[in-house]
């Protein structure tokens, strides 16, 4: 996705959104104890995942090695979930400055 199009995405959707899980687990990681770093990574995550994704990702900033798991796994459904999350995390990245 352009940046331009989800820079236009996220300020439609921006005070709709609520703390979503991502933002949760930003939060609470302390690592980007910044609320619009986090809201920010949370509104790229409800343009670019699923809910059950973005629950599954959440998990990551508590648990880092899970992410290793998922990333290493030979499942069909883990690589293809990792190709979800790693779209994810560039868009963030890139959008976000994080």
């Amino acid at each position: 996705m352009k940046k331009s199009l989800l820079v236009a995405a996220c300020m439609m959707v921006a005070g709709a959104v609520g703390a979503g899980p991502i933002d949760s687990a930003c939060m609470k990681a302390g690592r980007a104890n910044n609320r619009a770093l986090c809201g920010c990574i949370q509104q790229v995550a409800d343009l670019t995942l699923s809910t059950s994704d973005q629950r599954r990702a959440a998990g990551f900033f508590k648990d880092p090695d899970k992410a290793q798991q998922v990333r290493m796994s030979d499942s069909a459904s883990d690589n293809d979930f990792w190709a979800r999350y790693k779209n994810f995390a560039a868009t963030a990245e890139s959008y976000c400055g994080g």
